[in-house]
């Protein structure tokens, strides 16, 4: 599969271009542009700029997930569990990092604080109607699927 192109502005001089981790990695990672390093006390979540505006070609978002040494180690991951950066938006990137843990947890200048992923997308044209087609499935939900 191709690359991307993704235009990226920095915003600060000292921000940092997503990196992968490795040849395959879906995820690149996203850095902490900040003067100083940010304490996040348990269950807060506070707002971490990276730095960077992109310019994501249309038909594709960005997608913010947690890096999984970072949550599963530390407790910090994003607060709404994943961002979604559209196509159209221009402003800076920034990470909601809530600490899930039940100690404050500090974000140190530079460090990597959340994965970046590019994804295409389909938007939906919505039609009203007053049925639906019958499944097997049904209205089951919820663990539904599986039970005997």
């Amino acid at each position: 599969m191709g690359n991307l192109k993704v235009r990226i502005k920095k915003l600060n001089d000292k921000a940092v271009l997503p990196t992968y981790g490795s040849p395959y990695a879906a995820g690149a990672d996203l850095y902490a542009c900040i003067d100083d390093d940010i304490m996040i006390e348990p269950d807060k979540t506070v707002l971490i700029k990276t730095g960077l505006s992109m310019e994501i070609p249309v038909g594709f978002a960005a997608f913010i997930y947690a890096r999984s040494g970072l949550a599963s180690k530390r407790g910090l991951a994003p607060a709404n569990k994943v961002g979604v950066v559209d196509c159209d938006y221009r402003g800076e990137v920034m990470v909601a990092l809530h600490n899930h843990s039940d100690i404050a947890q500090a974000v140190t200048v530079g460090e990597r604080i959340a994965q970046l992923v590019i994804a295409p997308y389909y938007t939906a044209d919505f039609e009203e109607c007053d049925e639906l087609s019958e499944t097997v499935r049904g209205e089951g939900g919820f663990g539904s699927t599986g039970r005997k």
